[in-house]
């Protein structure tokens, strides 16, 4: 798909947007996704975690009481995670009808193969779909060896018309669409990629063992600065190659090629 700069008028008629991430209600990312929202729409609905939840998938809150800030009209924020925001956003905050379509992000940084089982930003997108809404995440993917801060303006420039499009041809509602600007300006931008989700050899993290104040050991989880594909076709590799990535995704884990061998040599004695 080749992308303009300069698309036009792209709102559509009754669209109600909601607007979700996991960063929280105070990231930049969140402002981005408000703008890209804009230009498709002027019915737009935001709840947002009270404070980052990045890496917590999929998680709910079930032990502790869920707060909401009423910060306008159309904005809220919830002391609880991306798939919170969105239960309770629809079921109780977004008066009327419920939203035509979930946006989770702007992300911090990108998410792709294996990484989307971590993301809050692509949960979110996966509660929405739960709830019948078609559903994007979206992603500004970065290097912190080439800059301190994502190039927003390429999520900007370009999730609009892609949305447009996305919601011109449909999709199903248990699918949810992963979106991911690579880590280039606008002008460098080389066009979307419709690709599958990446598996990676191993997962790019690390693990940085410490000492505290008091003489005790303790460990911080991060992210390294690799990516190693197990194929050439996936997210990974496009993404670094300077494309818009695209890879529908859904909440159905089976392996139906393992379950069809199983079943042929499984036999259950009960």
């Amino acid at each position: 798909m080749k992308l303009s700069r300069t698309p036009g008028n792209l709102k559509q008629k009754d669209l109600r947007i909601l607007l979700t991430n996991d960063d929280g209600i105070h990231a930049q990312g969140l402002e981005v996704l408000r703008q890209i929202a804009a230009e498709l729409s002027d019915d737009i609905w935001v709840v947002a975690p009270e404070t980052e939840q990045s890496g917590g998938s999929r998680s709910l809150t079930l032990a502790d009481p869920l707060r909401v800030r009423h910060i306008d009209e159309r904005t809220f924020a919830i002391n609880g995670t991306p798939t919170d925001c969105i239960l309770v956003g629809v079921a109780k905050l977004i008066k009327g009808r419920q939203p035509d379509l979930v946006l989770s992000g702007v992300n911090r940084g990108q998410n792709i193969a294996d990484d989307v089982t971590y993301s809050g930003t692509v949960a979110g997108a996966m509660e929405g779909s739960c709830a019948g809404i078609s559903s994007i995440a979206l992603s500004q993917a970065f290097s912190s060896r080439r800059s301190s801060e994502p190039c927003w303006q390429t999520a900007r420039a370009f999730a609009p018309q892609i949305i447009a499009r996305l919601l011109d041809v449909g999709w199903q509602k248990n699918i949810i669409i992963n979106l991911n600007f690579p880590d280039e300006k606008p002008e460098d931008v080389k066009g979307v990629k419709l690709t599958p989700q990446s598996l990676r050899n191993k997962l790019p993290t690390h693990i940085d063992e410490r000492i505290d104040a008091r003489g005790n050991t303790y460990y911080w989880i991060g992210y390294a600065n690799r990516d190693d594909p197990q194929q050439d076709e996936g997210d990974i590799i496009a993404l670094a190659q300077g494309y818009v990535t695209l890879t529908p995704l859904h909440l159905n884990l089976t392996a139906e090629r393992a379950l069809a061998d199983i079943m042929k040599k499984f036999t259950f004695c009960p």
